[in-house]
């Protein structure tokens, strides 16, 4: 979810879920130790809960990195061993990982002594010709056994060689089953689920087979307000979060508070595009928003002219 989950968009998100964990997009260690440490980790107090995501295979950079994050105020530092990208590969990072779970341990348990906020892993259950039935179960102990009690499984092989981040959404073939089985050899960790889940409906049922938890990431993005509005009463059995329209209306003073900072609206629009998805007026909201929000001085007003669309066709169906 990189250049996704940004602080704006997690406002956004935050709107309509009290309760779903948020997770930053990935940041390097060395960005985090050498860049600029506001801009890449600041956010809202709103926010909460939420997790910042590292890349890196330097413990010391990471444990680094870690307490610095930490301080911050995040609920969790995640450590991703999960993301096939080329940049990612180069820095021998992410998914490449998980090649050397000796190195990975290394690494967590320097994050672990250095943060005072719990350490969790993302992965895959395997990469290019491994056997993930073989591979995955030696990952997960021992990482473990460096003491992460929380992983979150992406269920499908990255392909780190062949195969473009947007060819692997797709192949291999995901393996649910898989990540079931290792949450019942593996009931002392924490186990969630994560790729090509789309609805609430589909992650309660992998809830039913055991596992802790499920991430959902490009369908919360895309359509929000099919998900996270539902996700407290369904999964966390407490009332319901805010629909789209109270979502807009309570993010037009966090766009006002952004542009007196110096932003520009389309920093924030970009992540509402898809707020109305599958409902009348949706096209008009996008086009409104995808066409006047990035001209210099655009305003709230946009926001409210893109919102009329949405209301204007309700009204008239």
């Amino acid at each position: 979810m990189m250049d996704w989950t940004d602080r704006h968009c997690r406002y956004l998100h935050r709107l309509m879920s009290r309760h779903a964990l948020l997770y930053t997009e990935m940041v390097t260690a060395p960005a985090v130790i050498h860049g600029p440490r506001d801009r890449l980790l600041a956010f809202d107090a709103a926010e909460h809960p939420v997790a910042v995501q590292l890349g890196g295979s330097d413990p010391a950079e990471l444990a680094q990195a870690a307490a610095i994050a930490a301080g911050y105020g995040y609920d969790e530092v995640n450590l991703n061993c999960g993301c096939p990208s080329d940049r990612v590969q180069s820095g021998s990072f992410g998914a490449v990982l998980m090649e050397t779970p000796d190195r990975v341990a290394d690494c967590v348990a320097a994050m672990i002594a250095a943060s005072p906020v719990e350490v969790t892993v993302k992965c895959r259950i395997g990469v290019d010709d491994q056997d993930p039935a073989e591979t995955l179960p030696r990952f997960l102990e021992t990482v473990s056994a460096a003491g992460v009690r929380r992983f979150t499984i992406h269920a499908r092989k990255a392909w780190l060689q062949g195969l473009s981040p947007r060819d692997n959404r797709e192949i291999p073939p995901l393996d649910y089953p898989l990540v079931v089985q290792m949450k019942r050899d593996f009931a002392r960790l924490d186990i969630s689920i994560n790729g090509g889940i789309a609805t609430l409906g589909e992650a309660e049922a992998l809830l039913a087979q055991g596992l802790d938890g499920v991430m959902i990431g490009r369908a919360a993005y895309h359509d929000p307000a099919s998900i996270l509005p539902q996700v407290d009463a369904r999964i966390f059995g407490a009332a319901p979060g805010r629909g789209a329209e109270a979502a807009v209306a309570l993010m037009l003073p966090y766009i006002e508070a952004h542009l007196v900072a110096g932003g520009r609206l389309h920093q924030i629009t970009r992540h509402m595009l898809g707020l109305f998805t599958g409902r009348p007026g949706a096209r008009a909201w996008r086009r409104v928003l995808s066409e006047e929000a990035p001209r210099d001085g655009a305003g709230p007003e946009v926001v409210a002219r893109a919102l009329a669309q949405v209301t204007g066709a309700q009204d008239a169906a």
